[in-house]
């Protein structure tokens, strides 16, 4: 069986110790906040994720950029010049345009290493519900299976990860076009705390509200319960735009109800958290369907 490099980008939400772990290599987005430009590395981020968040609490405004075809070139060429395969597991290509340019890069690459294998996967999955898929590939990887078995276990999996976010405000996700202006302002009234989901088609969609940071959280739990996948023991990624506690809470709910076979809690970067803003919780699990 041929040796393969598994890659994900940085909207995957993996702690540092995971990616290590794994030995996983990251394509890191960029963006932008108060005319400075940093590079989001999962683990060691150029800007601390406490102070990024204050300043988009202060009314900072964050802008987000994909990863470009010469990058994934560069990063993807070092390891098939080595002999080695790819599986590049990506951020949903319904929020960013990084998965298409990989698809570039796959192409001019293939040209150059005919003998190589390069396979992408759009995950239609953001931040740790794409960290989900990325840690299950990495599992089976860990187990012996190919790169083209990884690659088909992946792609008939994620439509099974479900995604549940609660944010504070609409806002952050109306500015960089996520969600369209009226559903912020629906979201935005009486200290309703919206709750969303990514669909089947890789989007994000308010689905549900709550007035209160708590009662939303618990319809994230009521969610869960319907729909976990019931027949096997699993692990479980909540992350949180320093929110700490309230991912704890729900950690907490999740384990006195259900076996489960671990639970990661991280944060959510900052290219993620531009979008979704402080105080976002976000619940990814296998499930019956999303």
């Amino acid at each position: 069986m041929g040796d393969y490099v598994i890659f994900t980008d940085s909207t995957a939400d993996l702690s540092r110790k995971q990616i290590s772990d794994f030995n996983i290599k990251v394509l890191p987005l960029k963006y932008e906040i108060n005319n400075k430009n940093y590079v989001n590395n999962l683990g060691k981020e150029d800007l601390p994720s406490l102070e990024f968040y204050n300043l988009l609490r202060q009314g900072s405004m964050a802008t987000t950029s994909q990863v470009n075809q010469s990058e994934f070139t560069d990063m993807f060429e070092k390891d098939l010049s080595e002999g080695k395969d790819i599986l590049y597991i990506a951020f949903s290509s319904m929020l960013s345009g990084t998965y298409a340019s990989s698809l570039i890069a796959k192409k001019n690459l293939k040209n150059k290493y005919p003998g190589r294998k390069i396979l992408l996967i759009d995950t239609l999955s953001a931040s740790a519900g794409e960290g989900l898929a990325v840690y299950l590939a990495c599992e089976k990887k860990a187990l012996g299976f190919s790169i083209e078995d990884n690659a088909n276990f992946i792609e008939k999996k994620k439509l099974d990860i479900c995604h549940w976010f609660v944010v504070d405000s609409l806002d952050h996700l109306k500015r960089g076009g996520r969600v369209s202006s009226a559903a912020a302002f629906l979201g935005g009234i009486l200290g309703i705390r919206p709750i969303l989901h990514v669909n089947n088609d890789g989007k994000l969609e308010p689905v549900k509200k709550a007035r209160g940071k708590k009662l939303a959280l618990n319809k994230i739990f009521e969610e869960f319960k319907k729909s976990i996948h019931p027949k096997e023991e699993q692990t479980i990624f909540i992350s949180h735009a320093d929110s700490i506690e309230d991912a704890k809470y729900l950690a907490e709910k999740i384990k006195e109800s259900f076996s489960v076979k671990q639970i990661f809690i991280n944060s959510i970067g900052p290219v993620i958290g531009s979008h979704a803003g402080p105080g976002t919780i976000a619940l990814f699990f296998l499930g019956k369907e999303r």
